[in-house]
């Protein structure tokens, strides 16, 4: 067997083995979407680079609306360095479980499925360069960890490599936890 061979067959295996957002099926509290982003939400987060180290945190309010399968989520980003920075989602379910979305800093649309507990959303963003923007692929994964409690990792990539994650923790306002 060559070496080519050789290593498409490990890529296969491996990919064989990631986690695929099916595999939360029926695992609860059941994340619905029209139901968890609609309403006033606040949200925690921390940016870290390729090596583990937290280069920025932030806080996000938001607010989210639904009518029938379109939604709009606004969100109000107070960085720790004093910069804050908007972003509007407009979201559309496709089905039971897909969704796509679009934002002025999203490249294209944004894809979604939501299965059980969990939601991966997959998505290009244009980040602020120097003088211009930079494209990075983000590979969110969203947990709902108790019907007010959101859990999100981001998984930031430039060419393939992995150069970055944001971690945040979600909170429905209202909920009795400290609003």
């Amino acid at each position: 067997m060559t070496a080519s061979l050789v290593l498409a067959a490990a890529a296969l295996l491996l990919s064989g083995c990631a986690v695929q957002v099916t595999d939360y099926a029926g695992r609860e509290p059941e994340l619905d979407l029209q139901t968890y982003f609609d309403g006033p939400l606040v949200a925690w987060g921390i940016v870290q680079d390729r090596k583990g180290e937290v280069t920025r945190s932030f806080r996000v309010d938001m607010v989210g609306r639904w009518d029938g399968d379109r939604g709009v989520l606004e969100e109000d980003f107070l960085w720790s360095d004093g910069t804050t920075e908007r972003r509007v989602w407009n979201f559309r379910k496709l089905d039971e479980h897909r969704y796509i979305g679009t934002a002025g800093d999203v490249v294209g649309e944004a894809e979604g499925e939501a299965h059980g507990n969990a939601l991966r959303w997959r998505y290009t963003l244009a980040l602020p360069w120097n003088d211009g923007t930079i494209n990075v692929r983000l590979d969110d994964w969203m947990w709902l960890i108790q019907d007010d409690i959101l859990v999100n990792r981001s998984e930031i990539r430039k060419f393939g490599f992995r150069v970055g994650e944001v971690t945040l923790f979600f909170q429905k306002k209202g909920s009795g936890h400290g609003d």
